[in-house]
């Protein structure tokens, strides 16, 4: 099974989280967090107004509940020896100790080959992550997430086609395209 860390840079953003989460619920691949990765995602959804403070250990909370499994510390002696920007290295490193093969991320020069190459990491933006997830598991797997992510929107509700606009205003355009393109 794929296993990738999911950079605080996408937890930040809505939808695009959602459907990360609900694909690793599904088991379409093993999400890898840490209490690092979570808290700076929060903590920058309060300071831009995206959280209110008295909802952030619950949302954080939430998160771990879903999967206490894939939480990875890594310790300070790998975050320090670790050569990609200063801010990250930390995520480096929760590759690295829970042997995931990804990073997900829109900070992509943060994460340069060189410094995650030997480890067998590759850093990979979002629309990738998720047309590899297709390739690998078919466009109506995805669909089907995209579906129950849309069923779950109560108020407003959103079909999954305005929810598949708002992954591309995400980043996430090849994406919305292909399913959009070969809907079942």
């Amino acid at each position: 099974m794929i296993k990738a860390v999911i950079d605080s840079c996408i937890i930040f953003g809505m939808p695009l989280c959602d459907t990360l989460l609900r694909a690793a619920e599904a088991d379409l691949y093993q999400i890898v967090l840490s209490q690092k990765i979570i808290g700076d995602a929060t903590r920058n959804m309060v300071i831009k107004g995206r959280l209110k403070p008295e909802k952030e250990s619950y949302y954080q909370q939430q998160i771990q509940n879903a999967f206490p499994e894939n939480f990875f510390e890594a310790p300070p002696e790998i975050i320090s020896a670790m050569t990609n920007a200063e801010t990250d290295q930390h995520v480096a490193a929760t590759a690295i100790i829970s042997q995931s093969q990804y990073i997900v991320t829109f900070n992509l020069k943060d994460f340069p080959e060189k410094a995650l190459s030997n480890y067998n990491i590759e850093a990979i933006h979002p629309d990738q992550f998720l047309l590899m997830l297709c390739d690998i598991w078919g466009n109506e797997s995805l669909y089907e997430i995209i579906c129950q992510q849309s069923n779950a929107l109560k108020n407003p509700r959103i079909l999954p086609e305005s929810l598949l606009d708002k992954l591309a205003i995400q980043k996430c355009l090849r994406f919305r395209s292909r399913l959009v393109e070969n809907r079942p």
